[in-house]
């Protein structure tokens, strides 16, 4: 795919809390059959475990794109300009079972070199292998207040990926 440019995880200098709260990202997977599904995300985060970089990701079970973050789906995040504001505010309004999200939405599905899928107006998409993953319960939660988050939907799972590459316009 043209125009990319791979980008060394220890030399991303994007301001990640303005990644997720104020631009959003959505989450693709997409299956070994090619099957995928994306949905809208403004809360995540990104660090180091396990001596590698990674990224958190937060999927409620109800979400559509639950059903494609199997053990050997290909995960990505891809990130837009402003301008494609209304095609991820429709990406998350709206649910993958009900047809083509990526298409209504007005978006190219495009794989990047390694595979990975994105969408051809993506200006930033990062590529992720999952590590782990675990169901949140409200027994765990040490501040009750947060279990404000959960009073119409179910908990989280909770899933921390090797970001593998970073690739970007």
């Amino acid at each position: 795919m043209a125009n990319w440019k791979q980008i060394k995880a220890e030399d991303w200098k994007e301001n990640i809390f303005h990644l997720l709260d104020k631009e959003w990202t959505l989450i693709t997977a997409q299956r070994n059959d090619g099957s995928s599904n994306q949905m809208t995300a403004s809360w995540g985060g990104f660090g180091i475990l396990w001596g590698k970089p990674v990224a958190f990701l937060f999927v409620r079970p109800e979400r559509y794109t639950h059903l494609f973050m199997t053990d050997d789906a290909k995960i990505s995040l891809s990130f837009f300009d402003e301008a494609h504001r209304a095609a991820l505010a429709y990406c998350g309004k709206h649910s993958g079972r009900e047809g083509d999200k990526s298409e209504k939405a007005g978006l190219s599905p495009v794989s990047l070199p390694n595979g990975f899928p994105t969408y051809q107006e993506a200006r930033l998409a990062i590529s992720l292998k999952k590590l782990f993953q675990a169901d949140m319960r409200e027994e765990q939660f040490v501040e009750k207040e947060m279990l404000k988050f959960y009073q119409k939907d179910g908990f989280h799972t909770v899933y921390v990926c090797e970001i593998l590459e970073i690739n970007g316009r």
